[in-house]
């Protein structure tokens, strides 16, 4: 059976996580289903990826039943499949369009990760974001402890990793780390309205953007302002900027096509 597909609807490919019966944990299906999604970015039609799932609940994390099996296995052998789900999660951040979570029910452990590495998140009323890594002994992988370091204060950081207390979505909302809260069974549908106003953009542009904005967490102000000019003379002499500004004096909606 298959666990994850992915819809190509022209100007956005969307991943669907279809592991029901486990709350949509981690699988090779939902990892190739990504990998794919992204590469269909590539192309100049699609202006954004979106993650999503069925059964009510984004995604469950890891499989405990498989972390089991991998005991057995050296440690440099566990820590190549961990490379893995951090590949996809650097995959997700590399993106050259921006990619939005639409977290129904919950988000927990590495699934809080991928929701969290996405650009733009919107979540249900009474989604739960979770990282419950220590109740199993475990610590927090795909760079939850990095995306919780931007996104809320340090002590809420710590409770939800120490404690394992879950936060919900309209407490994120509150902290600024999620876009939107959104009625039960409105997430995939308010994340699609999202794709929408995308798909109106300078496409190269938000490309540009996404990426100064990731990379403002880790690099210097010197080396920020630095890439700004760069992306913005890039910018400036291209057939967006030419289209955006011209709209703009002529008080008409710009069309900036794919």
């Amino acid at each position: 059976m298959t666990l994850a597909r992915v819809e190509d609807r022209g100007d956005r490919a969307v991943v669907v996580n279809m592991n029901v019966d486990r709350r949509g944990a981690l699988s090779p299906d939902l990892y190739a289903a990504i990998r794919e999604a992204l590469a269909l970015a590539a192309q100049k039609r699609i202006r954004a990826v979106i993650l999503t799932a069925e059964g009510g609940f984004f995604c469950a994390g890891g499989d405990l039943n498989v972390l089991i099996e991998r005991r057995t296995l050296s440690e440099l052998e566990r820590r190549a499949k961990v490379d893995e789900l951090h590949d996809l999660v650097r995959l997700i951040r590399s993106s050259p369009v921006p990619v939005i979570a639409a977290v129904e029910g919950g988000a927990a452990g590495a699934g809080a990760s991928l929701a969290l590495a996405c650009d733009l998140i919107v979540a249900a009323e009474g989604a739960k974001f979770t990282a419950a890594y220590v109740k199993a002994g475990l610590v927090p992988d795909a760079g939850l402890t990095s995306a919780l370091s931007r996104l809320v204060p340090r002590a809420l950081a710590m409770e939800m990793c120490l404690l394992a207390r879950p936060v919900t979505a309209e407490r994120m909302y509150a902290l600024g780390a999620v876009n939107a809260v959104v009625p039960a069974g409105e997430a995939d549908a308010s994340a699609h309205a999202l794709a929408d106003a995308l798909a109106q953009g300078p496409r190269a542009a938000q490309g540009s953007i996404r990426k100064l904005v990731a990379d403002a967490y880790e690099t210097t102000e010197a080396d920020q302002l630095d890439a700004e000019r760069n992306g913005m003379a890039a910018a400036a002499g291209g057939p967006e900027a030419a289209e955006g500004i011209a709209a703009f004096l002529e008080k008409r909606k710009p069309s900036f096509g794919v």
